[in-house]
Order: C-alpha cells, then structure tokens, then sequence
C-alpha cells in the first residue's frame, strides 16, 4: 500500500493518529452473508463470491464499515472509540480495474450524534484538504431519517415506507418508485388460501404455506429466497397496491424532494416545508438543526455545503446523515460517508451502539493530484 500512495499514505496516517483513532486491520476474506442482507442492491451485484472448505459463502471485502463493525463486536471493545483504517477493496467495476483503496474512520458509540456526524463531515474534509492542497471542496448532505420521517407524517403505510426508504440514493429507483405510487400497480392474481393469507398480512402462515409448497415441489429453500422473504414482499405488493396517496400528499413528497439549499439555511427551509404541508417532523428535525449547528462550529464554510433532500447513498445501512465531498475539477466524489445506528445491532451486538463513518476514495485521489488544480 505504502509503495503505491507513499505521500498519500503518510499523510492520512499521520492525520488520523492525531484525530486520536485506533489503526485497525481487518481480514481481506470476510462472511459474504451481511453484505449481501445489508449493503446494497448496487454492492450486491458487485461482490467478489467464493467458498470456504466448509462450505460458508465469502467474499472479498468489498468494504470496510462492515468488516470493522464485525471486529469492533467480537474485540468486545468498549464506547466511544474511534476505528481507521487504510486498504484494498475489491468490487466488479465495468470501467477498469476491480481493486482499489480506501482509508476512512467509523466512530462508534458517541451518544452526541449530533457532534459525531460533524466530526465525521469535519475529518473528511481535513483529509481531503491535506491531500489535495489548493483544491475547492464542496458537500452535499442527505438524510435518510429527514426522508422516513415525512413519509410517515404523509401517512404511508409500512411497506411504501420501506420501498422508499430502500430507493433513497438510488435516483432510477427512487423515480420508479414514486411513479408507482402516483399511478398505483394493478391488482395481482392471488386467489385461494395465499390470497387469504396475503390479504390478512399473516406473514407466519403465509411463510409456512410457501415451504408446503416449495417442499412439495421438491425445490430447495437455500436456492433462492427463503420464503419468508417471499412471503413478506408478496404481502408487501399488496399493501402497496392498495394505496391511494391524495394529490396533495403526492405534491407535498415532491415538494420536499425538490429541496436543496445551502446547509445555513436548510432547518428553516424543511422547517417551512412542514409549516406549509401540514405536517410535523418532530424530533427529526430537531436533530437536523443540532447537527447543522455542530458543523458550523467546527469552522467548515457554510457557502460550500448543501442540504439535497433527495440525495441519499445506495447503501441500506444508513439512517441518518450522508454525505459526500467532491473536489472542483473532479467528475466523481472524494469521500462518503452517513450514520448507521442499527447496524451493529443487526450484526449481532448485543446493545444498541450508534455509528457514523466516511471513506475516501485514494485512487480518485491520485488521479487528481496529477492534475493542475
């Protein structure tokens, strides 16, 4: 790594030991089954498979936010801490070249979000600032709890929030999704017992008919989606094909998806946005304001980062926060990162640990340091 971004690699490391981080290294070779449940449809499709000799699905780490949230649970660590790291990660790319390097920070277990999510949008712009001297960065904030709190003040259902919530920074997605909801799908042809079982939700009978019938037909549950899985989206279709969202509510969802303004004034505009569409944002909108606030004082300017309703990150992970920083002259971002306050849990912590984090992009980088900026 050193010899391929030696100046680079310096320079992050020495950045990183003085944001008072704990270097980790994780295995190259990781457990292929939570990226596939967590990460992503786009990461999914491009995740180097392969087998161990007992027969467990790896992959090449694709990532880091997973691998390092796996060692902070097994190292049983204590909270707050805060991990970086500096490495390979490997994803099927169409444009050449299926491994690349990242270096990033998760901090994990900080109960301030507010403070955390600034400090990381902050160590991703001093990184960024050190390595590309000279350069113009600019943010564009997301978030994803901003977003699932006005789908559940315009009163959808829990299956069009989750299909939403699951197209947040995938715009193809999202734009299907939303023509879906103006123009709901017609009704499927389910009849007899599933279309029973369907119709009462009953996600435990439904699930249990499907094995029935699978085993019957001698097809193996392990070969495709579990029926469970099968169960839930048929039940899921059919509360979205039951919906009919007033015309007022549809305008007030693109409304706010057409928000985008300069972060010092983004609490007021969502704010007026609730005010005009009748609805409340509560607590969500508390947070954002704390947030904002934490990000100015931590001297970023203001003129330079943007509030992008619309803008999420194509990784189901995130509940919070998303960001990315660009550099003036490049067509792609430097630097990602959001707030993923479940996922620990779902990877098997035993308590709630909240978690924030970024990843840089040192390729990118390198391409332009070779520019003139």
């Amino acid at each position: 790594m050193t010899s391929r971004f030696p100046a680079i690699a310096a320079d992050i490391t020495n950045l990183f030991a003085a944001r008072n981080t704990h270097a980790v290294e994780v295995a190259i070779l990781q457990p292929a089954d939570p990226f596939l449940d967590m990460a992503g449809e786009d990461l999914r499709r491009r995740i180097f498979l392969t087998e161990s000799e007992t027969g467990q699905t790896l992959c090449l780490r694709p990532e880091f936010t997973i691998p390092v949230c796996l060692d902070h649970i097994s190292s049983q660590a204590g909270t707050p801490r805060r991990y970086s790291y500096l490495g390979e990660v490997f994803r099927q790319r169409r444009e050449g070249g299926n491994e690349f390097f990242q270096a990033g920070i998760e901090d994990l277990g900080d109960r301030d979000t507010a403070e955390a999510d600034a400090r990381s949008v902050a160590d991703a712009h001093a990184l960024l600032s050190l390595v590309l001297p000279g350069r113009s960065l600019t943010v564009t904030l997301g978030d994803q709890g901003i977003f699932e709190a006005v789908l559940a003040a315009l009163g959808l259902p829990r299956g069009w929030r989750m299909r939403l919530a699951r197209a947040f920074g995938s715009a193809p997605m999202l734009q299907a999704a939303l023509a879906d909801l103006a123009n709901p799908p017609r009704n499927g042809q389910l009849s007899g017992e599933v279309a029973a079982l369907v119709l009462d939700g009953d996600l435990e009978g439904l699930s249990t008919h499907i094995a029935g019938g699978m085993e019957e037909a001698g097809l193996s549950a392990s070969a495709g989606r579990a029926p469970s899985e099968i169960a839930r989206r048929l039940i899921e279709k059919a509360e979205l094909r039951s919906v009919r969202l007033s015309n007022e509510a549809f305008a007030a969802l693109k409304n706010f998806l057409a928000i985008d303004v300069p972060l010092d004034g983004a609490a007021e505009a969502l704010g007026s946005f609730a005010a005009g569409a009748g609805l409340s944002l509560g607590a969500a909108l508390e947070k954002f304001a704390a947030r904002a606030r934490a990000i100015e004082a931590h001297g970023l300017p203001a003129e330079k980062i943007r509030y992008d309703a619309a803008f999420g990150r194509p990784l189901d992970y995130y509940t919070g926060v998303v960001f990315e920083i660009a550099a003036q002259g490049g067509e792609r971002p430097m630097a990602g990162g959001g707030r993923y306050d479940r996922l620990l849990t779902l990877l098997g912590a035993k308590t709630a640990i909240p978690g924030v984090g970024f990843s840089v992009w040192l390729d990118r980088i390198e391409a332009l340091r070779e520019t003139a900026p």
